[in-house]
């Protein structure tokens, strides 16, 4: 989308599709922003126009649509339903957060196997992956021994604090 289509956006949001004194909020205005999260990869936008301002964050659960305007703040706009069922709160159990910011490898170095896979059993103090930050490698240990269930990411990928890396039953 060029800047022209966030300006266009942006004065949609701001006279809720339509021109009236008092503005509103253009719900395919933000049916647009949140596919350009997703287009995009973008975990957050946010536009101010007119007086309002309008911010559309990606998080694991979903969407959030805040809105406010220089005057009196607005209610936050419901963001679009989703047609899935609703995923559980929180972390799976056994799951193994990111301790840090950075990119995760799966293997010690390029080319090589990866640390584990699917169905490995692994023991407490095993190295699972590395995090690299601040051209830091970061090994993660495991913390607990069992069998690698789940892996989460794929490698080379940037990866947020406390983003589950893989699962350990």
């Amino acid at each position: 989308m060029s800047m022209k289509g966030v300006k266009s956006i942006g004065e949609r949001i701001a006279t809720g599709g339509k021109s009236r004194a008092t503005p509103t909020i253009d719900s395919a205005a933000i049916r647009e922003l949140a596919d350009l999260l997703a287009e995009t990869g973008l975990t957050e936008i946010e536009i101010e126009q007119g007086g309002l301002r309008l911010r559309v964050a990606k998080q694991v659960g979903g969407t959030i649509v805040t809105a406010s305007s220089g005057a009196a703040p607005m209610a936050a706009a419901p963001a679009p339903a989703a047609d899935k069922p609703a995923a559980p709160k929180g972390p799976p159990p056994g799951a193994v957060p990111s301790p840090m910011v950075g990119t995760v490898y799966v293997a010690p170095e390029p080319g090589k196997p990866p640390f584990v896979k699917v169905g490995d059993k692994v023991s407490e103090g095993d190295t699972l992956l590395i995090v690299e930050a601040m051209k830091t490698m970061n090994p993660i240990l495991a913390p607990k021994s069992g069998t690698v269930t789940e892996i989460a990411i794929h490698d080379a990928e940037p990866v947020e604090f406390g983003q589950t890396l893989l699962v350990i039953s």
